[in-house]
């Protein structure tokens, strides 16, 4: 289900949803088919059918158009991906981290995954603002 926020700009895609958006992000306009063949490589195997219903329905909240001016139709995300992903940032920092920006950037360069080259981008960012 898509959970709203205040606008339809604060749509929050299921982890399904995302993963689709994903695909159409990264490739732009799509068939099902293509959509489908790279879900399946993500993960484990769903049927074709499920994930021409998943944008039918996706396609019905407005998340996704549909170019059917051709014989196979061309799906593309309508949610823009910085929107989507801001919107579920904020919404994790709220949640995990009583909205503190500061906590979040603790905890993210507090653990393992956090490269040199990654810290050193930071701080180029850092000191750009």
């Amino acid at each position: 289900m898509l959970n709203k926020k205040d606008t339809g700009n604060a749509m929050v895609p299921t982890k399904t949803e995302l993963d689709v958006l994903q695909v159409l992000w990264q490739y732009g306009p799509s068939t099902v088919r293509f959509v489908h063949e790279k879900l399946n490589k993500q993960k484990e195997a769903v049927i074709y059918t499920s994930t021409l219903k998943l944008m039918q329905t996706m396609k019905e909240k407005g998340m996704l158009d549909r170019n059917e001016d051709q014989m196979k139709h061309v799906y593309s995300a309508v949610l823009k991906e910085d929107k989507v992903k801001g919107n579920m940032l904020d919404r994790f920092m709220d949640n995990m981290y009583n909205g503190s920006p500061s906590s979040l950037m603790m905890a993210l360069l507090g653990n393992d995954k956090t490269s040199a080259e990654e810290l050193q981008k930071i701080k180029d960012l850092l000191n750009k603002m």
